[in-house]
């Protein structure tokens, strides 16, 4: 570069023999490309700076052993400016040719953190995120290495996963720490065929084998987690969840049992509330506990429910309809004769099996099965959502009225989350956004985690991505989920963001509270027998050969008569 900025770059090459000790120059003589600068700042900015490098420079880089190095100045790369006795990293955000100068490249820089320098290598140490004090115009700019990147991710004490290697290098390995990703939610994002389910399943393989003894529970929308823990967790579906309905708030009551719409919904919802509350106070825990109310969950008998609003029914006069009465009852005679719907509406007699139904889905306690896998594949599709408001509001309401007991984190993950906590226009008003919504806003307070895993983070409500400390973003198509992703995240990663839609299969950048400073990262392979059962299918090799069809089609018709049973 001819001129930077009134400063001769050759000039600014000379310069560092000046400020470089002695005995750091000799040692470092056979890595030249590591203590030489590559460009100097030019502005300086509250969380970043524009600089100017030196495009032979970069050139003889790219040439380097050293993976971090050889990438020196490209987009998503990071460089490191003397400040002091210290170092200030950054990462190159955008780049483009100086017009001005012939050989230049204006780049824009985020400041990630600062270090120490260790005085016989150069190199940083003792690194911390944010900055105290600012370089000035004319500061030199220089490669950071994998020696470097080696001590600025380095676990600092706290309880870690490792889940694969910091990009472009090959052994550094990347870390989650589990406090602050649990603590404060975090969000998977990733097209449709980025190896997203592979690295949802790797992230929490990596959390059960470090807590033996925790609690997850997991919402499996296509059961594709069943074959990855079924060694590791317990698997729940249709055929062994025997979820009580009378755990049901009102709420959700109403999203089951009404039929109705407008003006006859509300007439509907107070007929319920009514007998509702009339047939949970008929149980004897009701007698004992005084005062109930139409949310209490109190377990009563569905035919008590149905004589209640016959008897109503029965209190008529000739001019008032029986419509409303009539379409509750057969709403519920329906559901307990629907063969589809035993899993939650079966039997005569009603046990209070609360607290075995919670200890079984909390895993509590876990005897080394700290997952559940709620495979809700097989569950009817209109009340798929109150399954899954159920099972989230009883994480939640169990951590609040646990608050007298030694806590019990319980960390709850949606995969498919944009089906439950869709944006304001997809918004159906069901109770199962709002109790997510709420959770992503209280959770944390009373030790309730939320991992949300989507395809379409611009589907999700405003608001919930914010609420989560850690995202981890892997290749993203639309435009639009990459804005609202960007939207999302701290100033310091949009560097590394503007690689999110060239980023390959089982690639990742993960910023927030979860990692030191925000890196790219190439996922660990998983075996196989941990995968999810979400592989894409070969069309070439399962359409060379035939044979069988009309046996597997008998079978198929079979299972689909008799509704999987």
């Amino acid at each position: 570069m001819n001129d930077m900025s009134g400063n001769g770059y050759a000039r600014a090459r000379a310069a560092t023999a000046d400020e470089v000790p002695a005995d750091i120059l000799a040692a470092a003589s056979q890595i030249d490309n590591a203590r030489d600068p590559i460009g100097i700042v030019l502005e300086i900015a509250g969380s970043g700076s524009h600089i100017a490098l030196d495009l032979q420079r970069l050139q003889e880089c790219s040439g380097d052993e050293d993976p971090s190095i050889a990438l020196a100045g490209q987009v998503g790369s990071q460089v490191k400016i003397r400040v002091g006795k210290g170092w200030l990293l950054a990462s190159v955000r955008t780049q483009r040719q100086d017009s001005k100068t012939p050989g230049g490249i204006l780049a824009a820089i985020d400041f990630l953190g600062e270090g120490d320098e260790e005085r016989l290598t150069g190199r940083i140490h003792s690194f911390r995120r944010g900055v105290t004090r600012y370089p000035i115009p004319g500061a030199l700019i220089y490669p950071a290495t994998s020696n470097d990147l080696k001590q600025i991710y380095a676990s600092d004490g706290r309880s870690s996963i490792q889940v694969g290697t910091v990009f472009p290098t090959k052994d550094i390995r990347a870390g989650l720490y589990v406090d602050s990703l649990l603590g404060k939610h975090f969000a998977l994002l990733g097209s449709t065929g980025t190896g997203k389910s592979t690295s949802a399943a790797l992230i929490l393989h990596r959390i059960c084998e470090h807590a033996p003894e925790g609690h997850i529970v997991m919402v499996d929308p296509h059961g594709e987690y069943s074959a990855a823990f079924k060694t590791t967790g317990m698997i729940f579906d249709v055929s062994n969840l025997q979820m009580p309905y009378w755990l049901m708030n009102f709420e959700e009551h109403c999203e089951v049992f009404l039929t109705s719409t407008g003006n006859d919904r509300q007439e509907d919802a107070d007929i319920l509330s009514k007998c509702l509350l009339a047939a949970r106070s008929k149980n004897r825990l009701a007698e004992s506990m005084g005062k109930i109310t139409v949310d209490s969950p109190i377990p009563y008998l569905l035919s008590d429910l149905t004589n209640l609003i016959t008897t109503e029914m029965g209190k008529l006069d000739k001019a008032t309809s029986s419509a409303p009465f009539m379409r509750i009852k057969t709403k519920i005679d329906e559901l307990k004769a629907d063969p589809r719907y035993q899993f939650m509406f079966s039997g005569m007699l009603v046990g209070d099996t609360m607290s075995e139904f919670i200890a079984k889905i909390f895993r509590m306690p876990s005897r080394g099965k700290p997952i559940s896998i709620i495979d809700v594949s097989g569950v009817p599709s209109d009340v798929t959502s109150t399954v899954v408001a159920v099972l989230s509001r009883l994480v939640f309401d169990f951590a609040i009225w646990s608050r007298d007991e030694k806590t019990r984190p319980v960390l709850l993950v949606c995969e498919e989350a944009h089906r439950y906590v869709p944006s304001e226009k997809n918004a159906d008003g069901s109770s199962v956004g709002r109790i997510l919504s709420r959770i992503a806003k209280e959770g944390r307070k009373y030790g309730v985690s939320l991992g949300l895993i989507t395809q379409r983070p611009s589907d999700l409500a405003e608001g919930v991505l914010s609420q989560c400390g850690t995202i981890i973003s892997m290749r993203l198509n639309n435009d639009r989920d990459q804005a609202f992703v960007k939207a999302a995240m701290p100033e310091g990663a949009r560097g590394f963001l503007d690689s999110i839609p060239a980023l390959r299969n089982r690639e990742c950048i993960i910023c927030g509270e979860g990692v030191s400073i925000p890196i790219r990262v190439a996922f660990d392979e998983l075996e196989e027998v941990k995968r999810p059962a979400s592989a894409d299918p070969s069309f070439t090799q399962l359409w060379s050969s035939g044979g069988g069809e009309e046996e597997m089609v008998q079978r198929t018709v079979q299972r689909w008569r008799a509704q999987g049973r």
